[in-house]
């Protein structure tokens, strides 16, 4: 990482940006995973819920993905040296970084796929783009998602906070 990249996520206005952009990804993601399961799951509300699951199927992944920038900016610049029982809390919560992010952005693509196979074409009388089968395969794997995202979202902030409080 260059010098430049690491200081677009170590500070905020002379604060460390971690412990600030973390809000978002604590917020977008588990929203995000609820908002996409109660389109997968109920039909009758994805006429309202649909912009939310696209905006949120972009928002939540770039949290994220600022959240573990930031992280290891912050690591870098403040916990470089950290050892013993620091280091290691550090490194559990750390961990949680790369599957939050791949399942974040899996959880996005799965909910822009669904939205896209569900919402109506113009010349389409409530079909499926794609036929039932896809779309209850997209349905199916966007729930999962859902659960994976939850879990390591709450892995990730219980993990932070552990390494910050204990």
């Amino acid at each position: 990482m260059s010098t430049k990249e690491a200081t677009m996520f170590d500070q905020i206005l002379g604060l460390p940006a971690h412990p600030l952009i973390i809000h978002f990804a604590v917020v977008l993601t588990p929203l995000l995973a609820v908002v996409a399961v109660a389109y997968a799951l109920l039909p009758r509300v994805r006429t309202y819920v649909a912009w939310a699951v696209v905006l949120l199927a972009l928002a939540a992944p770039v949290a994220v993905f600022a959240a573990k920038e930031s992280g290891e900016s912050l690591k870098q610049a403040r916990f470089g040296t950290a050892e013993g029982e620091m280091a290691a809390r550090i490194s559990a919560h750390e961990s949680f970084a790369t599957p939050l992010l791949t399942s974040a952005l899996g959880l996005g693509a799965a909910a822009l796929l669904l939205v896209y196979a569900t919402h109506p074409a113009r010349d389409s009388v409530g079909r499926d783009r794609f036929g039932r089968p896809v779309t209850m395969v997209l349905a199916v794997l966007t729930v999962a998602l859902a659960a994976v995202c939850a879990y390591y979202v709450f892995q990730s902030g219980d993990s932070g906070a552990r390494a910050v409080w204990s």
